[in-house]
């Protein structure tokens, strides 16, 4: 490959005399050097580029392929507008009074004076108690019939299989009662008084 390069910079870079100055000689060898090994960075672009066929399955499913399918003849090259990315903003950022962007609100926001806010304050935590003791009583409900893992079996329950999908489906409910009313207890100890 050394003479192939020489050969072609000889007839590119020679001088009157047919000679290559040094420096030439020396630099074109590691700029083609550079130049492939920066070939790999550039590939992925091209890759962003490539085609997406839509293609149909053995079962009528339509599948996507990117790059040539071959000689199949169910497959339809799709017009993709072309990828646009978008720099993201900072996450967290303070602004210059020390106080976060999010604690601080337009001018123009709508001011809701304090008679009107306790009024919803006080609305919103005697839907939130409701909510909470209606949540209570199904988990009281759901405990009474799971019975500690042993609930009294039903009628139709002759199949040992449904008995066991019903306690199953009992502890499922009982857990997300119990998550439920986690959060409705976390989210009225939030509220101001």
């Amino acid at each position: 490959m050394s003479m192939f390069m020489e050969a072609i910079s000889s007839r590119v870079f020679s001088n009157a005399s047919g000679a290559l100055p040094h420096q030439m000689r020396v630099g074109f060898p590691i700029l083609v050097m550079v130049a492939a090994m920066a070939l790999p960075w550039a590939q992925p672009a091209a890759a962003q580029s490539s085609d997406v066929y839509m293609c149909k399955g053995a079962d009528g499913v339509p599948e996507y392929r990117n790059g040539n399918p071959g000689n199949s003849k169910d497959c339809k090259r799709l017009n993709l507008p072309d990828v646009v990315t978008v720099p993201g903003s900072r996450a967290g950022g303070a602004s210059s009074g020390g106080k976060s962007a999010a604690a601080t609100s337009p001018t123009s926001f709508p001011r809701v004076d304090s008679a009107t806010q306790k009024s919803r304050d006080s609305e919103r935590r005697t839907v939130l108690e409701t909510e909470l003791q209606t949540e209570e009583a199904r988990l009281a409900g759901l405990r009474a019939e799971y019975n500690n893992g042993e609930p009294e079996r039903q009628g139709g329950e002759r199949n040992y299989q449904k008995y066991l999908d019903r306690v199953a489906r009992l502890r499922d409910d009982i857990t997300r009662s119990e998550a439920n009313v986690a959060s409705l207890r976390r989210e009225l100890s939030g509220l101001k008084d």
